[in-house]
């Protein structure tokens, strides 16, 4: 029987959070990440790594946390009620990329392990996390490659592994005020025990590493697209539904506010520059349209 071991979790973080930061540093080919060091008075901190204004990348942001608190919060037991009054620990790495160029997708990831202690009762472990991609002009080859990646790093896992975090993604990065999806999705796993740590720790690392493996060909097709004035309105346009879906449906925001986590940190998701517009409609025919009609709906990417 594998033995649960938080420490092991903790250094595979700190280490894909540097590999990745150095990663996006070579895909941008100009600025570099800034690192911001926190502690919170509860227990626990973090490191914060952004980079701004690079050729490649408006924003980019590299969280890692490892936090502690004397009782879960109601955004993890929403779904888990018969961890109220648990104590708690987490860790996690985060990320969000904001590409200046249209043709370049916005994407977020993250890999996190929880614990819950109970006095007198063994504690409950978990992990949980994933990767989506959100295009503004998109791509057909570049979705297929991303899914792709995906199904690859699942299928050592069992043949079903992908089919069900690729739903689960679809589902959970839905924005049903608009009715649709924030993006072409990906992966999105939670609750993840079965199989024991050394199995789930396992699927956990092989997420985590293949996220730069999925979106760095992606950007290295596309990051230098010419772009007119009028894509980068639709961007920014578009951006807002990244707004929309991280302060009213990401559990992981609520999370960290409801734990006190260091706001900065949790909002880093938050695009540099973003605009809404009154009923908007893309004309008929235009690549716009095609994003809502075609990429904006759940479908089965590889065939």
């Amino acid at each position: 029987m594998s033995v649960v071991n938080a420490e092991v979790v903790k250094a595979f973080l700190l280490q894909l959070q540097t590999n990745i930061c150095h990663e996006i540093e070579k895909l941008d080919g100009g600025a570099c990440f800034a690192s911001d060091n926190w502690k919170r008075e509860e227990g626990g901190g973090g490191i914060s790594r952004v980079l701004t204004q690079g050729k490649v990348f408006e924003q980019a942001g590299v969280n890692f946390s490892h936090v502690a608190g004397a009782k879960m919060p109601a955004s993890a037991t929403a779904h888990r009620p018969e961890l109220a009054g648990r104590s708690f620990e987490a860790m996690g790495v985060s990320l969000v990329i904001h590409p200046t160029n249209p043709h370049i997708p916005t994407t977020h990831a993250n890999v996190r392990f929880f614990i819950a202690y109970k006095e007198g009762a063994d504690p409950v472990w978990w992990f949980g996390g994933g990767f989506d991609l959100t295009p503004y002009y998109a791509n057909r080859e570049d979705v297929i490659h991303w899914h792709q990646t995906a199904k690859d790093l699942c299928d050592p896992f069992g043949e079903q592994v992908y089919p069900k975090y690729k739903k689960w993604c679809d589902d959970y990065f839905y924005l049903p005020h608009r009715n649709e999806t924030r993006g072409v999705g990906g992966l999105f796993f939670d609750d993840l025990n079965q199989g024991g740590f050394d199995k789930s720790f396992d699927f956990m690392k092989a997420v985590g590493n293949g996220f730069i493996v999925a979106y760095a060909p992606i950007v290295e097709r596309r990051k230098n697209d010419v772009y007119t004035e009028h894509q980068r309105q639709f961007q920014l346009y578009r951006r807002g539904r990244y707004v929309e879906f991280n302060l009213v449906y990401d559990r992981g925001t609520l999370f960290g506010l409801q734990t006190g986590g260091r706001t900065e940190s949790i909002l880093m998701s938050m695009p540099p520059l973003v605009r809404w517009q009154y009923a908007y409609k893309p004309e008929v025919g235009s690549p716009e349209a095609d994003l809502y009609g075609h990429y904006l709906k759940p479908q089965e990417w590889l065939g």
